[in-house]
């Protein structure tokens, strides 16, 4: 079926991590002019060369989403140079440090909590407003699993998705009669170096990928990570017609651990 994304303008944040590469890969195949954000230069250039877009389809914006003033400027940007905003795809996120409460900090908290929730606030707070001029948009904010269950020892992390999974349907909420859908996708582990890193904090240096399927993987019905592939395929969909009548909805991605809840 045709997701009808051809020559829509699509904003993707924290575009040269593990997912959002793959959710730029899937945008790009649907045809749509891409917005890619990245903390630095050289890794926009590489995934715009890797990607292999006609110039006139891709912009690479370096930011910062923990500032304010970087999400404007990419939002900016991105309608300067095509006039419109489609979709906004909030991917940036931090797994935060692997921490008892007794350790923990503030500060570990708005680490965190600065790109996991505000990075998502900032993203729409810009980007809204031109949906708004257009009377139709679509913003897919990628969460975690974490959105709905808990771990022990990464507070700031999971707290921030249950953050960011209310902050997304108050919005949907808002924006519903404007033409604009928000929903969010909740994945379980997936396959990305994030997971490389939260697997270090929980098993130490020197662990094996036996080890780490067994700790991680065992959790989930099939017994295995996600594709990073499989999340930009879901958000695909929301961005798209196809999920015109979804809002406010999330779709979690853990292999049938969900069936358990």
């Amino acid at each position: 079926m045709d997701s009808k994304l051809k020559d829509k303008v699509v904003l993707i944040t924290g575009a040269t991590g593990g997912i959002g590469k793959e959710v730029a890969k899937a945008f790009a195949g649907e045809g749509a002019k891409l917005a890619l954000t990245s903390r630095t230069q050289a890794k926009l250039d590489a995934l715009i060369a890797e990607l292999g877009v006609a110039d006139d389809h891709v912009a690479g914006f370096v930011a910062d989403v923990s500032k304010e003033e970087d999400v404007k400027a990419a939002v900016e940007g991105a309608i300067a140079k095509w006039g419109s905003l489609d979709v906004l795809v909030n991917n940036s996120g931090d797994n935060g440090s692997y921490k008892p409460i007794e350790e923990l900090t503030r500060e570990d908290f708005i680490k965190v909590y600065d790109i996991n929730v505000f990075g998502v606030m900032y993203g729409m707070k810009y980007a809204i407003p031109q949906m708004k001029k257009q009377g139709k948009g679509a913003v897919v904010n990628i969460t975690s699993e974490g959105q709905y269950v808990a771990a022990a020892g990464m507070a700031p992390y999971v707290s921030s998705k249950h953050a960011a999974g209310g902050l997304s349907k108050c919005v949907a909420l808002e924006v519903a009669k404007e033409g604009i859908r928000v929903n969010t996708i909740c994945p379980g582990a997936v396959d990305t170096p994030m997971m490389r890193r939260i697997e270090e904090q929980w098993l130490g240096e020197g662990y094996t990928r036996e080890q780490a399927l067994e700790t991680f993987a065992a959790q989930y019905p099939d017994g295995k990570y996600a594709d990073p592939a499989e999340v930009a395929t879901a958000t695909v969909f929301l961005a798209s017609d196809l999920a015109g009548h979804i809002n406010g909805a999330s779709i979690r991605i853990d292999g049938g651990k969900v069936a358990n809840a």
